[in-house]
């Protein structure tokens, strides 16, 4: 008998734990360990905070899915592995606390967020990931807002997530609080959607400026009362939503892993470790040396079946196959209202239509993690 781990319940383990619940695999013990009993999707999100959805909607079960495949799960927070002893490190949580054991392992666990900057400001400073932290964070201040009557927010970085936060955001407390009553400012560092080609750029602007969106170029850090600008302009703000960039969690660095110059877990092309065959890894945590690509929820969903078929593969010592990641993305961007901005290839639109088909995207892909 051997020991599968899957460490975290992120995307790419979502489609494992799909696989386990329709197919059984001989001889092998798997522990799902994660710190929550659901897994949240990154990709609806933004319509949750809209006032679209319910929590629940845009979050996947963990517990009928392990149950489902015969997988032991271990709620608990992964602190540590020692890739050469092949033992995982938890928190202490659960009933297989402290080191366990394992033949083979993946992780799933995600990243952080870079905050530091923004840690000494008086506001409420709400980091996106981890994402149950951010939710419970959104829903106390929502509390507040409404009390208050009133509110004044920034969102920290304008890539895809800042601009679709930012959208929500505004779009919910205009509804809650009146359009006069919310302002929501939209710091960016490089510009909106930096690396975006120019189409998608201004459709996703002429978004911002017709919901009344704020924008404001340059970087900041926390200060008293809320932002201060590197030029010495204050922002004040009663909260600070962080969507700067990605960074590893700080056990990855003494993991005894070859890690990329990200600081995340070098994988090859059949998504394990360059350094260690035992341990794959896929989603943000991972960086692939010879594919390098945007960390991004699009690479770890398409990351979870070719992930599955090479643990098993590994598992019964067959060869494994090369995973390469989709060239081009395709992105629909939620706007706040249920319209959206769609981008493939060139091409871009926009309107009520592009949303009907991300909902529908969205749905159709959270289902799939449904057990009857």
């Amino acid at each position: 008998m051997k020991r599968l781990i899957l460490a975290g319940g992120g995307h790419a383990h979502l489609h494992v734990l799909r696989s386990l619940a329709t197919t059984h695999w001989p001889d092998v013990e798997v522990v799902l360990i994660s710190p929550h009993p659901r897994q949240i999707y990154s990709g609806m999100l933004p319509g949750w905070i809209a006032g679209h959805y319910r929590i629940d909607q845009c979050a996947a079960a963990l517990k009928p899915l392990a149950e489902a495949g015969g997988v032991r799960i271990l709620q608990d927070h992964v602190i540590g592995i020692d890739a050469d002893q092949r033992i995982v490190r938890c928190a202490g949580v659960g009933k297989l606390a402290g080191d366990i054991e394992y033949d083979l392992i993946s992780l799933d666990t995600g990243a952080l967020v870079d905050a530091s900057a923004l840690a000494t400001t008086d506001a409420t400073l709400l980091p996106i990931r981890p994402l149950e932290a951010f939710v419970a964070g959104w829903e106390r201040q929502l509390d507040r807002f409404t009390q208050a009557g009133s509110a004044r927010l920034a969102v920290v970085g304008a890539g895809a997530a800042g601009v679709e936060l930012a959208l929500a955001v505004r779009t919910r407390l205009a509804n809650l609080l009146g359009a006069d009553r919310a302002t929501v400012v939209l710091i960016e560092g490089r510009g909106v959607l930096a690396g975006h080609g120019d189409r998608v750029i201004r459709a996703v602007s002429r978004q911002l400026a017709l919901h009344g969106v704020v924008r404001l170029a340059g970087h900041v850090a926390g200060a008293p009362g809320g932002l201060v600008f590197a030029d010495g302009r204050m922002l004040a703000v009663d909260c600070v939503i962080g969507t700067t960039g990605a960074i590893p969690a700080p056990w990855l660095a003494t993991s005894t892993l070859a890690l990329a110059n990200d600081g995340f877990i070098a994988v090859d092309a059949t998504q394990r470790s360059t350094s260690h065959p035992q341990v794959f890894a896929a989603g943000d945590v991972a960086s692939r040396v010879d594919r390098p690509h945007a960390k991004s929820g699009v690479y770890a969903v398409r990351a979870g079946p070719p992930l599955c078929n090479n643990l098993r593969q590994s598992l019964a010592g067959k060869p494994l196959q090369r995973h390469d990641p989709q060239q081009r993305s395709l992105y629909l961007l939620a706007t706040g209202p249920k319209v959206a901005v769609v981008s493939w290839a060139g091409f871009t639109a926009t309107g009520a239509w592009a949303w009907r088909w991300k909902d529908w995207i969205d749905r159709r892909f959270m289902r799939q993690y449904e057990i009857n």
